[in-house]
């Protein structure tokens, strides 16, 4: 058995994000195409004669990166080590380059990236839908990092489909020094929608056409995001 395992995960971003109406349970349904992009997070997952979990990170995105179990890897070996009643120590390193509340699941892709690493440190076996489903008690965008590529997203994001998509991309991201709250933009996405009939989400065909032929230019033209109404009346100068 290896002492450490090197995980590296991508961040992601939304080609399209549809976002239903608020539910009782007090989520939205969503339905949305993740892609994964060329910009990635290292996480080292070593075995430590020290008890417990330990959470280190360097990079350039380590402003106010918590290291308690508020951090979603963290909490992803919690998650582990309880399920398959591991005895070790366990250290964890990131080494960040995914922006932090970008909407790039820098968190969640360190949580999936932990739960592929602990799988592989103590050669458990898992299946990817079983670190899926691992993923999905941490938030809904960890399973997609766990699959990576280009997928849709239903239910809170966390039931995964993959998508034919064909060529590459070139993208340009403009990376405000400040992020959003995902919280604090549902709740004004739904201040913004009060009194109007929300559409249950729904995925664009045009969207997932332009993806299937690798046409770059009908794709930036189906892109959207229900939630941009809501992070620009946050922020207006995004």
């Amino acid at each position: 058995m290896p002492s450490s395992v090197v995980v590296r995960v991508p961040g992601k971003i939304n080609l399209q994000l549809s976002v239903g109406p608020l539910q009782g349970n007090g989520f939205h349904p969503v339905a949305t195409v993740f892609q994964a992009v060329s910009i990635f997070d290292d996480v080292t997952v070593a075995i430590t004669d020290d008890p417990g979990i330990h959470l280190s990170s360097t990079g350039k995105h380590n402003d106010h990166l918590p290291f308690d179990r508020t951090n979603l890897a963290y909490r992803a070996a919690e998650i582990m080590v309880r399920k398959f009643e591991i005895a070790d120590g366990l250290a964890i390193s990131l080494a960040k380059e995914i922006p932090l509340a970008g909407g790039m699941a820098g968190g969640s892709a360190d949580a999936g990236a932990t739960i592929v690493a602990i799988d592989s440190l103590f050669s458990l076996g898992l299946k990817r839908n079983e670190m899926e489903k691992i993923g999905a008690e941490l938030g809904a965008d960890v399973p997609f990092t766990i699959s990576g590529g280009t997928a849709i997203g239903t239910g809170k994001g966390e039931q995964i489909t993959p998508v034919l998509s064909r060529g590459s991309y070139s993208w340009v991201l403009a990376m405000s020094s400040s992020g959003l709250s995902t919280p604090a933009v549902y709740n004004e996405c739904d201040r913004l929608r009060e009194g109007l009939q929300v559409s249950p989400p729904h995925i664009s065909d045009s969207l997932l056409h332009a993806l299937s032929a690798g046409d770059a230019v009908a794709l930036g033209k189906a892109l959207s995001n229900d939630l941009q109404p809501a992070a620009c009346s946050l922020k207006p100068a995004l």
